[in-house]
């Protein structure tokens, strides 16, 4: 299946270079086009001009980009052209309404719409390791399975449109429950005058080990926030997650103190650091 991938920023510049790799990317397509021209020079792939286009080439669709509206404007442009049977799969970050939406809108056009976030962050878009939770069609997903593998290292159907979304909103409320529990921690540590490099390195080894830890805990120590996954974005998750709690009644009070917690650092001018800029606020007069 001839495949094309709209956005290429952090996440979808690693995710279109794994395709090429593979031997399954046609095209991109970003909204900046110098973005896509560089990497058609780079992978050798077609840059195309406009997200109809790149439909009208390919059989698969691939998107990436950041919010709730510039997906379904993206779906309406690629819905133009699109070929019947073909698939679309969304891996941003929505709200599940709006998955479901998409789907109705390619439905018309008798193609099938997969919402597919994905986990891992820039590293695991690098290497091709991405977990991606997928609803929708599972006859889709086995169709194309073969190509997600190129990218993403654990793939899962969750169900019906919508289930993707709403699992990777039990991701991120998990997320930014962990990032509390470790900036906390490990300010307490500092407080206690431990020594922090062996103190990351102990506590991973046993029950209260786990990724961010692992890998953010040194650089936190170094007053280094690089983004893995940028703070601005993390929090545009919560506010999704915020909205679907309000037909589900399901009380998320870490996920709105971390909302609290990041909409501070947004105001100071850290939004584009990474989630453990949360640190910030634990350790302010070290590294504010």
């Amino acid at each position: 299946m001839k495949t094309g991938l709209i956005g290429l920023g952090a996440m979808g510049a690693g995710m279109a270079r794994n395709l090429a790799k593979a031997g399954f990317l046609a095209g991109v397509y970003n909204r900046t086009a110098s973005k896509a021209q560089a990497l058609s020079d780079e992978l050798g792939v077609v840059a195309f001009d406009t997200p109809p286009e790149l439909a009208a080439a390919c059989e698969l669709i691939l998107i990436c980009i950041s919010r709730d509206e510039d997906v379904l404007e993206m779906v309406t442009a690629v819905a133009q052209t699109v070929k019947p049977g073909a698939v679309v799969v969304d891996m941003s970050t929505v709200n599940s309404a709006t998955a479901q939406q998409a789907a109705e809108i390619l439905a018309e056009k008798q193609a099938q719409f997969l919402d597919a976030p994905v986990s891992g962050g820039v590293e695991g878009a690098k290497k091709g390791t991405l977990a991606m939770m997928v609803g929708g069609s599972n006859e889709a997903l086995d169709k194309i399975r073969p190509i997600l593998a190129s990218i993403a290292a654990r793939i899962l159907h969750m169900g019906p449109v919508g289930s993707g979304q709403a699992t990777k909103a039990v991701n991120q409320i998990m997320a930014a429950g962990i990032n509390q529990a470790v900036t906390e921690a490990l300010a307490f540590g500092e407080a206690q005058g431990l020594p922090m490099d062996k103190v990351i390195e102990v506590v991973s080894g046993g029950a209260a080990g786990n990724w961010f830890l692992e890998h953010r805990g040194p650089t936190m120590m170094q007053g280094t926030f690089a983004p893995g996954f940028k703070l601005a974005l993390h929090h545009k998750d919560l506010e999704i997650c915020r909205a679907m709690t309000e037909n589900a009644e399901t009380p998320i009070p870490l996920a709105e103190m971390t909302l609290l917690n990041y909409k501070q650092l947004m105001d100071q001018g850290f939004g584009d650091e990474d989630i453990s800029a949360l640190y910030r606020l634990k350790k302010p007069r070290k590294f504010s």
